[in-house]
Formats: C-alpha cells, structure tokens, sequence
C-alpha cells in the first residue's frame, strides 16, 4: 500500500502535461495576436483606433501562456522532482502557487479592465466594474500577504 501512495504523485504529471501544452497553445495564440496586430498596423498606417485594444490583448495572451508555464514547472518541482530553474519561476508549496495564481488573476483582471476602459462609453458600467476589479485584486493581495507562512 506504501508504494502505490508513493507512486501515486506521479498523477500530478497529467496536470503539469496538461498545463504544459496548454501553456504551449496560449504561446502560440500570443504570437497569432501578434501578428495580426501587426498587419492591422501596416494596413491602417498606424491609424486604427483598435490597435492599443489589440497590443493589450497581446500582453493578456502572453501573461496568461506565462501563468500557465509557471504552474506546469511549480507543479513538477512540487510533486515530482527539482527542477534546474531560476527561484523566481517555482513555487516551493501549495500557498506560494495559490499566490503566484492570485497575482497572475490580479494582472489579468486589470489588463481586462484596461481593454474595457479604451473601448467604452459606459461611464457609470465602467465605475462599477472598476469596484468589482478593485475588490477582486485587493482581496486577492491581501490572501497572498496575509496568508504567508513564516
């Protein structure tokens, strides 16, 4: 029974495998915004009003397929085996990985409500979603302060 609850960590590499390509497929839809936010600005000159909408989504897409990594290896180096990678890109237990998740949603949430604010005319919508976003992150911070272990 010993050995199947030891061995029963290598589950855990579905998850990283799964995070893992899904990390791949966020890279790949960055780099297809990328180049479509380029040909948007050759085509227009520069002049589409959409353009900083679309160089936002870009930093979206990437920040997201850069979560996603984050995770993968955090998740092998937790469970599995160490992994020869800076600090900064690990989590060393479940609270660190919950409060690299925290500020991966808190960028994201911001970067969605920047993309919001551009393209719109909804003043009092947008002061209400700028509550919720403000609450959301402040909640979000505040776990990954308070919740720390030392």
């Amino acid at each position: 029974m010993t050995r199947i609850l030891e061995s029963s960590k290598y589950l855990s590499l579905i998850a990283v495998i799964s995070l893992l390509l899904a990390a791949l497929a966020a890279y790949f839809w960055g780099a297809v915004k990328t180049y479509d936010t380029i040909v948007l600005i050759v085509t227009t000159a520069g002049k589409d009003p959409f353009i900083t909408v679309s160089l936002i989504e870009i930093v979206d897409a990437f920040l997201i397929a850069t979560g996603l990594l984050l995770f993968s290896v955090s998740l092998y180096e937790l469970m599995i085996s160490h992994l020869n990678l800076p600090e900064w890109m690990l989590a060393h237990n479940l609270h660190d990985l919950k409060a690299k998740l925290s500020s991966i949603i808190v960028l994201v949430v911001i970067v969605k409500f920047v993309e919001k604010l551009v393209d719109t005319k909804d003043y009092q919508g947008i002061f209400y979603y700028a509550l919720a976003v403000g609450i959301v992150s402040a909640t979000l911070i505040a776990f990954s302060h308070f919740g720390k272990k030392d």
